[in-house]
């Protein structure tokens, strides 16, 4: 069991809190119970089971396991209250399948808003979601819990340049719907294409104006009150659902 704070394993876990480091490695940590078993679920690699001292194994897990102290396990979590059970897990290359549904995400800078556009995308029967730059880091801690494992499941969530995509996504049949405020038609009354790729952007520019112009529509939801725009993860997830009707 490993006790000190000091120890190599130890700080080489805790470098795993940066994304420089996650990126060097091709690893990241997930944390808690849930999260774990729905990796241990999915076909991502656990490289290391970590563990409170005292507690058990998930019984389906056979892999590298390793047990620390109390003061250990506080040193590397990242929340206020540890469950005692992190991974240690492998990025891996997702091979994108297009389908006929994709979400489209422009330097989305919140990692409750991240990790919720992702959740809310999979809830909605997306095929994949694309993230690209200027976003916050997938691996983020924060951004794992808001997904509450739904990154570990089939949809595709993949980092990209948007500005490459989107050409892409038009001469292969997309329809790309851009979310916008002004110049833009309400979403109920255009009719809904067989693929389509919803475009939403940052918390507080909006989409790009350079991606907005490649959007073959401009939409826009009615606002019937007196709020000016609403909250990004809100506005993607009434028009996932509206597309998928």
């Amino acid at each position: 069991m490993i006790t000190s704070i000091k120890n190599q394993k130890v700080k080489e876990w805790k470098k795993l809190h940066k994304k420089k480091y996650r990126d060097q490695t091709g690893t990241f940590l997930v944390e808690g119970h849930h999260l774990v078993e729905e990796v241990r679920k999915s076909d991502w690699n656990i490289r290391e089971l970590i563990l409170l001292e005292g507690k058990e194994a998930p019984v389906s897990y056979h892999g590298r396991k390793e047990w620390v102290s109390d003061q250990v396990m506080k040193e590397i979590s990242q929340t206020e209250t540890p469950q005692g059970i992190v991974a240690v897990v492998d990025k891996r290359d997702s091979v994108r399948e297009e389908g006929a549904r994709l979400l489209l995400l422009d330097a989305i800078q919140d990692p409750g808003n991240l990790g919720t556009l992702i959740r809310t995308a999979d809830a909605a029967g997306f095929d994949a979601v694309l993230v690209g730059e200027g976003s916050v880091d997938l691996f983020n801690d924060k951004v794992l819990r808001s997904t509450q494992g739904s990154i570990f499941h089939d949809m595709d969530v993949v980092a990209v340049s948007l500005e490459e995509e989107i050409p892409k996504l038009k001469s292969s049949g997309f329809s790309i719907w851009g979310t916008a405020l002004e110049g833009a038609e309400n979403y109920k009354e255009l009719v809904v294409p067989e693929r389509v790729a919803l475009l939403v952007g940052n918390e507080g520019n909006g989409v790009q104006e350079t991606l907005l112009t490649e959007a073959t529509d401009k939409v826009t939801i009615p606002m019937y009150g007196e709020a000016e725009s609403l909250n990004v993860a809100v506005a993607a997830g009434i028009l996932m659902y509206a597309l998928k009707e």
